[in-house]
């Protein structure tokens, strides 16, 4: 379903679309009356240059009214119809270096003229697209568009060309001519935009990973849940300025309405952390650990535990193995929040999930007080326990399993 988020955000794109040929046409219109005056090859190739952006405007407005909308046929949206849009401007972008070349390589001279009024016009169509493209490229990344984020770039390119165009005229008009050598870099510039635009439009038609910046801050969120027992993998790729993310997790909780609860926490964690997300796909597992991480609140070093949850000094974590029963690793960490004056037995449970436990055993009774609710959500099993040491409970478990 279409958020009102997605949709406002679909008519902002729209709008800077209609806006962009707006620009085109306008700055076709100076630069054929240049063309026409002058006679300038560099002018004319900036036109060329014009006309094919006005096209690629064009078909921008046209993949970005088609890119959210789904049906039974694309039940997933059509997103990439932007990237196929950008695509599209890289081709004709090459189409107009191509022409620049041929004309500036293989045309015979022609005379130039140059007036004042032509070079101040020509400096009006440097000034016109370096700030509807500052303008356009702060929508684009708000909005994530590909497509506004390609021609904004095209229109940078356009202040350099103009700036060569018009350094050309300046030439002509001092009787150094450099008419033909300005037009063959502007070739040079606009192939290299032209690149660009199609090596980003096919990284994401191909279904090319997300940047690992991304990634990893999304890695970082999921595995930040402390319900998540492991990150198996993840992946996530782009269509059009939408992302999409999937995830294998194994999960400490069981049952449908619980793990609903944590798949539905951790889908609004990503979308809160990485903008543009259209779908978060998780696929629970069952978590493949070989041992059960036990903690108890102990009075000393040595093992005794203690009959305070939150105050108890000390904290023993004991990696059993699941195949044996046997210890496979133990040690004893200080509590952090022995000291604190108001709700240490809930920072006390929520420093043991950051533990990654899966049992604790307390000898205080926490029923229905809110350490046994943070466990809980993070699908930590409470057991109480009457023995005294550490050691004894570890048995008493043990014996309890092989019953």
């Amino acid at each position: 379903m279409t958020s009102k988020q997605d949709t406002n955000g679909a008519k902002n794109i729209e709008r800077w679309g209609w806006y962009s040929i707006a620009v085109s046409v306008m700055l076709a219109l100076m630069h054929g009356l240049i063309a026409a005056a002058s006679g300038s090859l560099a002018v004319a190739a900036e036109l060329a240059h014009n006309v094919v952006d006005l096209l690629a405007a064009m078909a921008v407005l046209a993949g970005l009214k088609l890119a959210a909308r789904k049906s039974e046929a694309f039940p997933y949206g059509l997103y990439k119809v932007e990237n196929l849009a950008a695509a599209g401007l890289a081709g004709m972008v090459f189409v107009s270096a191509w022409e620049i070349a041929r004309d500036a390589l293989l045309t015979p001279p022609a005379p130039v003229r140059v007036d004042a009024w032509m070079l101040a016009l020509l400096a009006a169509t440097a000034a016109i697209p370096l700030a509807f493209s500052h303008f356009e490229l702060r929508a684009a990344r708000a909005a994530n568009s590909p497509a506004l984020m390609a021609d904004a770039k095209e229109y940078r390119v356009h202040v350099f060309t103009t700036g060569l165009a018009f350094v050309a005229l300046l030439s002509q008009w001092l009787h150094y001519p450099l008419d033909r050598f300005a037009a063959l870099i502007i070739v040079a510039a606009v192939a290299k935009t032209g690149w660009d635009l199609l090596r980003d439009a096919m990284r994401v038609l191909l279904d090319a990973s997300l940047d690992p910046g991304t990634l990893r801050a999304i890695r970082e969120k999921i595995a930040a849940d402390p319900a998540v027992a492991e990150l198996k993998w993840i992946t996530g790729r782009n269509a059009g300025r939408f992302r999409f993310v999937e995830a294998g997790v194994a999960l400490r909780i069981a049952g449908p309405e619980k793990t609903g609860i944590v798949v539905r926490r951790i889908e609004a964690a990503v979308r809160g952390t990485v903008p543009h997300v259209e779908r978060v796909l998780l696929h629970v597992e069952t978590p493949a650990s070989l041992h059960i991480r036990y903690a108890m609140p102990v009075a000393d070093p040595i093992g005794t535990i203690s009959p305070h949850f939150g105050e108890a000094p000390w904290f023993a974590l004991v990696s059993v193995r699941r195949a044996d029963g046997m210890v496979s690793e133990s040690h004893t960490l200080a509590n952090p929040h022995s000291g604190e004056e108001r709700a240490k037995g809930i920072r006390v449970a929520e420093w043991l999930v950051d533990q990654k436990v899966d049992v604790v055993l307390s000898r205080e009774d926490l029923k229905g007080k809110g350490p046994a609710y943070v466990l809980r959500n993070a699908g930590i099993e409470l057991r109480l326990t009457d023995c005294g040491t550490m050691t004894e409970a570890l048995a008493q478990v043990r014996d309890l399993s092989d019953r």
